[in-house]
């Protein structure tokens, strides 16, 4: 029996402002949709808010009851459209593919994240004690968005206009999970520029997974976040490009994407919980002009110092100057102090105006 099903019916609690999705694209279709789109963007963005905060209880008790062997442990379920959780079970780990798309690439990502977290960073799950990954797919009608919830992923078919299915972008799978990690180990604060920091080690390790899947050294990768999101009527390549913030998209129905490069750009707002999905376009530049710089497979070099700086060194409330001087610090005890690694991760930081 999963966490999941010890826990029962439920309708979801994403802990977080929104999901993968940003509320700054939510509000523009409030603004500009046709009524149905509005509809659907207002329900989302009601949702999130009048769920928030409780990632972090049914994170502990999702700790409390998962076993403590190790061992990849898959669980996809199927809401049928539904809001409760988990719904019903479609696929178990070593079953064969369903069919389905949605069940079998929401199982297929939840397997590249679990390896990239195994195989690279020696964790064993999301909570590093064997945590089964339970999926829930095809929640609510035409829903847009997929999130952690504090225990379990969950994915909406998206309502075909604006998105296409959420399980379609392995790094959004690989996102979304990292916000898992995020919770067992520096628990950034969801605000201000923790709050973006918690947004940009997501979109890192979503971004490591889609490279290590695909094969795809740091100059291969297209550095994007949600490719194949939007459907053919939206002018957008994705959500976030990290070699390129504020390029993603630009389009009449959700906006032109406003996340800055730098530091010059930072956007001080009351909205996003303070900016959250927008300035964190800052750090991620900061990783990919560290990860290209060093070259090779990101997830060996600069994912490794992402990765020690966020279990060992990051805290709740840490800004971007301390993510800075920590992942330095990391760089140096893991490759040297005046190796080409440290030196590559301070001048990114310096090139994005971080200091």
């Amino acid at each position: 029996m999963t966490a999941r099903t010890r826990l029962g019916n439920r309708e979801a609690a994403p802990g977080r402002a929104a999901g993968i999705v940003p509320p700054h694209i939510l509000r523009a279709i409030v603004e500009r949709g046709d009524r149905e789109q509005r509809a659907w963007a207002l329900e989302a963005l009601a949702l999130s808010e009048r769920l928030r905060g409780r990632r972090e209880l049914l994170g502990e008790i999702a700790t409390a009851v998962a076993a403590a062997e190790g061992g990849k442990r898959r669980t996809v379920y199927d809401a049928r459209g539904g809001a409760q959780l988990p719904g019903t079970r479609a696929r178990d780990e070593g079953d064969p593919p369903t069919g389905d798309a949605a069940v079998d690439e929401a199982y297929d990502g939840a397997g590249a994240t679990y390896d990239l977290y195994r195989e690279a960073y020696d964790r064993g799950s999301i909570d590093d004690r064997g945590m089964p990954l339970v999926a829930t797919v095809h929640y609510r009608r035409d829903y847009d968005n997929a999130f952690w919830d504090g225990s379990q992923m969950v994915y909406g078919d998206g309502d075909g206009k604006v998105f296409q299915r959420f399980t379609k972008s392995v790094d959004v799978i690989g996102h979304e999970l990292t916000h898992g990690v995020i919770q067992y180990e520096a628990g950034l604060e969801y605000a201000g520029q923790s709050g973006a920091l918690n947004e940009s080690f997501a979109d890192v390790f979503g971004s490591l997974v889609k490279q290590r899947a695909l094969g795809q050294t740091a100059a291969e990768a297209d550095w994007l976040i949600g490719a194949g999101l939007f459907t053919a009527a939206i002018r957008g390549r994705a959500l976030r490009s990290m070699a390129a913030p504020g390029t993603a998209y630009d389009d009449p129905l959700i906006g032109k994407d406003p996340q800055p490069a730098d530091m010059a750009g930072y956007i001080e707002t009351a909205n996003d919980n303070g900016g959250v999905h927008i300035n964190s376009g800052i750090p991620n530049r900061a990783f990919y002009l560290a990860a290209t710089a060093i070259g090779g497979n990101a997830w060996e070099g600069a994912g490794k110092v992402w990765y020690v700086t966020l279990r060992d060194r990051l805290r709740p409330g840490s800004d971007f100057a301390a993510a800075a001087s920590l992942t330095v610090a990391a760089a140096k005890e893991l490759f040297g102090a005046r190796g080409a690694v440290a030196k590559a991760v301070a001048a990114a930081w310096a090139a994005v105006g971080v200091r």
